[in-house]
């Protein structure tokens, strides 16, 4: 008596040490890509995300499960920039494929991109078509990758320009960042590795001004009298973790400090939920600063 046995294309990767699942798994499981690495994309939203955001793919993988979808990812490469070619759609079985998955239950899609290369300049110099100053948000000392990802989620939902992850900071390029970003740390530019000290000294000489959130509570007369203004121009706010707060030498550049008024019996809030709320009002300021000049030049 014979079994039935589904039969499995010829092109597909049937091997745990083929070489491009060998370059999945390091970019779907690891910490963040390397300068120079592939940037990991896993999940159908997320990829279509990455197409749209005009990320160069390297290669498309599908398992037999995602199939399914692969009509409809060749279709989003198609209308992107630089679309895929046909001889990097790969494809694997169910079982590779949750090998090289960072996640409990893969939709079967992933994808190998080339890291967007960003600078400072870009993150200053606003969104295309809008006049408005410079809104950076720098993550110091962040590490959990969800908060990360939260934080750029946040950063891109609130109008920021770009985010900044120093030294010590979870790479929100991680997989688990990406995913917690839903997306925004593919559109939103970013910096990584950044030490600092550098960046302090670029912001100078960039006039942008530093403001830090802070779980200190009341702000002192200079921070309230400053923090206005300091937000309705270009602006990096900075944000550290919960437990450690901001390194000494961000806390001592500070042109102004802002904390959330909030319980007593409360001691912190979690560094994504803080930073929402801080990028919420910089966003509220500067739209009122806005509205204001607008009412005053008609």
């Amino acid at each position: 008596m014979t079994r039935d046995v589904k039969a499995v294309p010829q092109d597909t990767i049937t091997s745990k040490d083929n070489k491009w699942l060998k370059a999945f798994r390091a970019a779907l499981k690891g910490k963040g890509p390397a300068d120079g690495d592939a940037l990991g994309v896993e999940g159908l939203k997320l990829v279509e995300d990455a197409l749209a955001s005009g990320l160069e793919a390297e290669a498309l993988l599908v398992s037999e499960a995602g199939e399914r979808d692969l009509a409809h990812l060749l279709e989003a490469a198609s209308r992107s920039q630089t679309g895929v070619s046909r001889g990097r759609v790969l494809r694997a079985t169910n079982k590779l494929f949750e090998t090289v998955s960072g996640t409990e239950s893969p939709q079967g899609v992933a994808a190998l991109f080339r890291q967007p290369v960003w600078g400072l300049e870009d993150l200053l110099q606003g969104r295309a078509g809008h006049s408005e100053p410079a809104l950076v948000v720098a993550m110091a000392g962040v590490q959990d990758p969800g908060n990360v990802g939260t934080i750029v989620r946040s950063a891109e939902a609130f109008g920021a320009t770009g985010a900044i992850a120093t030294r010590g900071t979870a790479d929100p390029w991680s997989p688990k960042a990406l995913r917690a970003s839903a997306g925004s740390a593919l559109r939103l530019p970013l910096l990584r590795e950044m030490a600092p000290a550098m960046l302090l000294a670029q912001l100078r000489i960039s006039k942008v001004s530093i403001v830090t959130a802070t779980a200190r509570p009341g702000a002192g007369p200079r921070d309230r009298a400053n923090l206005k203004d300091c937000l309705r121009g270009p602006v990096a706010v900075f944000v550290g973790s919960e437990g450690a707060g901001l390194p000494a030498e961000v806390e001592h550049a500070a042109d102004a400090r802002i904390s959330i008024p909030m319980s007593e019996a409360v001691e912190s809030l979690n560094a994504g939920v803080a930073a929402a709320i801080v990028l919420y009002e910089a966003a509220k300021i500067r739209r009122g600063h806005l509205q204001s000049k607008a009412a005053e030049q008609g």
